[in-house]
């Protein structure tokens, strides 16, 4: 069983005051001097110890492709975002993780927040299978396009684009925080389970490409796939 997934976060304005030491400043200028200060790239997108979530999506999927159920949550409040999602990974013992990028943020953010809100996460998340790097349980997008980062790193909407399939159509990451401003907690989820679908989808042709499913299983998981978030994007 795999749980294909993404979140979609915001930064956390008042531990970014916290750690500048400048408690009076604006959100606004407290993201500017915090990507500045605090980010370790050129694009000034911050660390995963900084951000906040505030929606996530998952699909339980079967090891053979075929979908089971979603799982999802939208709101303010994180600790009950969290435990949402910790119950939702707790409903399978050996789940698989399937991702875009999780490694490098989406898993860190989890374990950040779940400390700073004295959580318990699903014990899962800490095993051998989940941890090891090359381990086929934890499916990192990046990592299976790059070979591990032999080469370069895939953007998700552009691995669409290769294999002709439109994703990030709902939103993008740079447009969350003011969504969140505006109250479109539920747009926000409805982007996120867009990014969810078309990581899915790209994942069946990666299975398909390796060999991993024959072509009759493929052809019908996508044709449903592609239906499915064709839905998504319709209701845009």
């Amino acid at each position: 069983m795999f749980f294909v997934f993404d979140l979609e976060t915001i930064p956390d304005f008042d531990f970014i005051r916290k750690v500048l030491g400048k408690s009076e400043i604006s959100d606004d200028d407290a993201l500017e001097i915090a990507s500045e200060e605090l980010a370790r790239n050129k694009s000034g997108f911050l660390p995963p110890m900084y951000h906040r979530v505030v929606s996530w999506v998952g699909l339980w999927i079967e090891n053979n492709g075929m979908p089971i159920q979603k799982k999802s949550w939208h709101g303010t409040d994180e600790i009950e975002g969290l435990k949402s999602l910790f119950n939702a990974l707790n409903t399978y013992k050996d789940f698989g993780l399937i991702h875009h990028n999780g490694r490098g943020f989406d898993l860190p953010v989890i374990t950040y927040r779940a400390l700073k809100h004295g959580l318990q996460m699903p014990s899962r998340l800490s095993h051998y299978d989940i941890q090891y790097r090359y381990s086929n349980h934890n499916v990192d997008l990046v990592d299976e396009f790059s070979n591990y980062g032999a080469s370069s790193w895939p953007k998700l909407d552009h691995l669409g684009q290769l294999i002709g399939i439109p994703v990030k159509q709902t939103g993008g990451g740079n447009q969350v925080l003011a969504m969140y401003k505006e109250g479109k907690l539920e747009e926000i989820e409805h982007y996120c389970y867009e990014d969810v679908m078309g990581t899915y989808i790209i994942w069946l042709h990666l299975k398909f490409t390796a060999g991993d499913i024959t072509k009759e299983i493929f052809d019908n998981l996508k044709d449903r796939a592609m239906n499915k978030l064709n839905e998504i994007q319709g209701d845009n």
